[in-house]
């Protein structure tokens, strides 16, 4: 008797446990699996176990029965996508696939599990990487990266709470009533501003070279008056996050898969920074601004009264299931190339540590403060993107602090072109820049600008032949 057929069904288990307000820890108790067997299970890498579906029935049956009931179109999308992967040859025809999927589905499970497993294996190739560097365990803030990477840079329990709290009366200001996310003109007084002092949180300015940007004592918060005002309303937001949404971010805090102090308590800088940038840029009325512009992120910031950085960052957060936004990455780097903030919607993918690929345009932009620039790339696999990156300095407000210099950068791939204003200025008709993950990562074997070769790949020397670097990959 053939074994029943596997259903993978990544996508529709985290979309229920999104819903259900759980984080993977939370979700994986309830399941009785590990924080790492249930991202497999979302990744698509696993398919539902006897012992999951029967957890699933106890907890969730509805769920199931519907997971259950679209196997045949969930196994018919999966193979679909893994059969359009760029690395193999051009797909049959639909309609095959279709056949294939309904008439030997133990086999279609079979190629999906060998897919996601080659994807696996790509993700877990970059820590080749990181091994190189010299570095041991995770370290706290590389937990805390991964943790918002697993949870899909989405939280779903924070971005409607913060929503609720933008949209209500406790956040409209005392002279216009002016939602959380209408700026401040002068002489009016910022609702953020209002809503914190009513928690009984005095607000102060400073402008001591000395002090740091924020410090707040438990009563009042003290703010470096020389930032930016758009970065005075992130403080404020991200202290009132703290204080108003404190019960939900100790409840994550404590499910979450950390160990130390140092590592949960930047969680806990991370989640009110995010309720803070929903708090800001509230999801609903974010959204259908960002679909109106085109994504046009210099429109987005006077709307909402937000830097050009925390709208990059917003629009990669926008992963509400039902609701969601175009699937963005978002990373910053700074002028000597590292990456000190990244997330990834698409299939685009950042190295572990250190530096990106140099033919990336986000490095030019480094050197060009406050101007866009604009560029199509195709990685390794096939799969083309519109990336946008923009220089920018944020001022010290003292001659005797230097400035910070770094590059943001937004992109998207190809098939959204159409509602990325930013990709009306390429040329059609050019050839896509031909970039990697980084150097010790990347296959490909005729780029003049390669630092190393590739971690998994050998090298031959000829001491009478000279390329543009000093060996050939074999």
């Amino acid at each position: 008797m053939p074994r029943p057929a596997r259903l993978f069904a990544g996508d529709q288990l985290r979309t229920l446990r999104q819903n259900a307000g759980l984080n993977q820890a939370a979700m994986a108790a309830r399941l009785g699996v590990s924080v790492s067997y249930l991202s497999q299970l979302e990744g698509g890498v696993r398919p539902l176990t006897p012992s999951v579906s029967a957890a699933l029935r106890r907890h969730h049956p509805g769920a199931l029965a519907s997971i259950e009931d679209a196997a045949p179109t969930l196994r018919l999308a999966a193979l679909s996508d893994a059969l359009a992967d760029p690395l193999l040859p051009a797909p049959p025809a639909p309609e095959a696939i279709a056949r294939l999927a309904a008439e030997r589905p133990e086999i279609a499970d079979r190629f999906i599990a060998l897919h996601a497993a080659l994807r696996a294996g790509e993700e877990r190739l970059q820590m080749v990487e990181e091994q190189a560097s010299g570095g041991g365990g995770r370290k706290p803030w590389e937990a805390v990266r991964d943790w918002f990477h697993n949870a899909g840079n989405y939280v779903d329990a924070l971005d409607r709470a913060a929503e609720t709290l933008a949209s209500g009366d406790a956040l409209s200001s005392r002279e216009g009533g002016s939602p959380v996310w209408a700026p401040a003109f002068t002489g009016e007084q910022d609702a953020l501003a209002v809503a914190l002092t009513r928690h009984g949180v005095s607000i102060r300015a400073t402008d001591r070279a000395s002090d740091p940007i924020a410090a707040f004592d438990g009563h009042t918060l003290t703010l470096d008056a020389t930032m930016p005002a758009e970065s005075r309303r992130f403080q404020i937001a991200h202290r009132l996050a703290a204080i108003a949404f404190a019960s939900e971010i100790d409840a994550i805090v404590a499910t979450a898969e950390l160990e130390g102090d140092a590592a949960r308590n930047l969680l806990r800088i991370g989640l009110a920074n995010y309720a803070a940038g929903a708090l800001t840029m509230p999801y609903t009325a974010f959204r259908a601004a960002a679909r109106a512009t085109r994504h046009d992120i210099d429109r987005l910031c006077r709307r909402f009264g937000v830097s050009f950085e925390q709208a990059c960052h917003r629009l990669s957060t926008l992963q509400r299931p039902g609701a969601e936004g175009i699937p963005f990455y978002f990373c910053r780097v700074d002028m000597a190339g590292n990456i000190t903030k990244r997330h990834s919607a698409t299939r685009f993918q950042f190295a572990r540590f250190g530096g990106a690929c140099p033919l990336w345009i986000v490095h030019e932009a480094v050197a060009i403060p406050d101007r866009i620039l604009v560029q199509q790339a195709a990685t390794p696999d096939g799969v083309r993107y519109v990336s946008m990156a923009k220089g920018l300095v944020k001022p010290s407000g003292s001659f005797t602090r230097s400035p910070r210099r770094y590059a943001v950068t937004l992109g998207c791939e190809a098939e959204h072109a159409g509602d990325f204003v930013y990709a009306d200025a390429l040329d059609g008709r050019a050839q896509p820049t031909p970039i990697g993950i980084s150097c010790r990562l990347c296959p490909r074997v005729d780029c003049d600008q390669r630092a190393f070769p590739p971690a998994d790949r050998g090298i031959s020397v000829d001491p009478d032949m000279r390329g543009t670097v000093p060996y050939r990959v074999v």
